[in-house]
């Protein structure tokens, strides 16, 4: 009730200042048709036999969210951003205790780059913006976003099981709250430095995350990558890198990426996680847009068994209009050593195929 309430009052506000220009309410409502064997509605491993459901964000996540600047004079401008995840399947937040689990901030855009303070992405997920061989596409199932960005790091038998910096979630650091991150341009560099504060009082360390990213891009190519440290309430480290390119040459553009992080768990206890990427996509005519993907993750955990998985993609969109676009959705997992996993003591498949024809419409 009291997000209806929240989310009522935003929308009549913007709708005033809309006639104004200073703010936009936009969103993206992405549903899909989603068969599957191996995988359980949420992608997860799961018993021989195979599932039908309606999936929600398999090409981008469903969200909404409201933007906004203001012209301070002289080049400066104001800005703010607030940005909630949609479950479209059900009608319920992406996050149940957060109505802008996505983006919360508000900064300042000026010559010499944006600042801006609240709860944000990683630098690892700015790194990957142009590098990613899906384009970030399917984010709760892309391993880039996951296991390199860091946004679900769970997966078979074994979990980090605690928070690495102000995220707010165990086994999720993709986005942290009390972030400061400045941008700044220089030609083709772009430089980014963020600090997370992780407010424990009497230990400014405990808890917070601190990076730098630096990309170099031209027209027809771009280096990105980013490191960044994590730690945890009682002080453990996470130590994190991606690196990537990407090359475009007529209709076609290729994209790779690696990545690795090194979390301590405990005493003499670490996890080692490296995800290796690449993909193509070739545009066909004005309107169709096709695009192939690998991941490779390997695991390394203290006394656990060597684990990890490899996925491929296969995504078909066709532009049915500006705001439009309809899509067919391929992917197929092979789980290595015990990352399948059990369910009710059974072994899980080990391996998981999945098939979505679904339409995105943009607002």
């Amino acid at each position: 009730m009291r997000h209806s309430c929240i989310l009522a009052a935003l929308l009549v506000s913007s709708g005033a200042c809309l006639a104004q220009g200073s703010v936009e309410l936009y969103g993206i409502a992405d549903l899909g048709l989603r068969a599957t064997s191996g995988l359980s509605a949420k992608n997860t491993p799961a018993t021989p036999g195979t599932a039908t459901a309606v999936g929600s964000g398999v090409d981008n996540t469903s969200r909404w969210g409201v933007k906004g600047q203001e012209s301070l004079g002289g080049g400066w401008k104001a800005l703010f951003r607030l940005e909630g995840g949609i479950n479209a399947d059900t009608g319920t937040s992406a996050k149940s205790d957060r109505l802008f689990d996505r983006l919360a901030w508000a900064g300042l855009d000026s010559p010499y780059g944006t600042l801006a303070l609240g709860r944000q992405p990683n630098l690892l997920s700015d790194a990957l913006i142009p590098v990613d061989p899906l384009g970030k596409r399917d984010a709760s199932f892309n391993p880039n976003i996951n296991i390199a960005g860091l946004s679900n790091t769970a997966f078979g038998t074994h979990a980090f099981g605690r928070q690495y910096g102000p995220s707010g979630y165990a086994d999720n650091f993709y986005r942290l709250d009390n972030t400061v991150k400045y941008t700044g341009n220089l030609g083709p560099w772009q430089a980014r430095a963020a600090y997370s504060f992780g407010e424990v009082p009497g230990d400014a360390a405990a808890s917070s995350s601190h990076g730098v990213a630096l990309a170099y891009q031209r027209p027809d190519w771009v280096v990105s990558g980013a490191t960044t440290q994590f730690r945890s309430r009682e002080g453990l480290p996470l130590d994190a890198w991606s690196v990537g390119a990407a090359l475009r040459q007529g209709a076609w553009q290729f994209k790779a990426n690696a990545a690795r992080n090194v979390a301590v768990t405990g005493p003499d206890r670490s996890v080692h996680q490296r995800v290796l990427s690449a993909g193509v996509s070739r545009g066909v005519g004005q309107k169709l847009l096709v695009t192939t993907a690998w991941y490779a993750v390997r695991r390394e955990a203290s006394g656990l068994p060597d684990d990890g998985f490899d996925r491929g993609f296969l995504f078909v969109e066709e532009t049915l209009a500006p705001r439009t676009t309809a899509y067919v959705e391929a992917d197929y997992t092979v789980w290595r050593g015990d990352a399948a996993g059990l369910t009710a003591s059974r072994p899980n498949d080990r391996h998981g195929a999945g098939l979505t024809l679904g339409l995105m419409q943009k607002f």
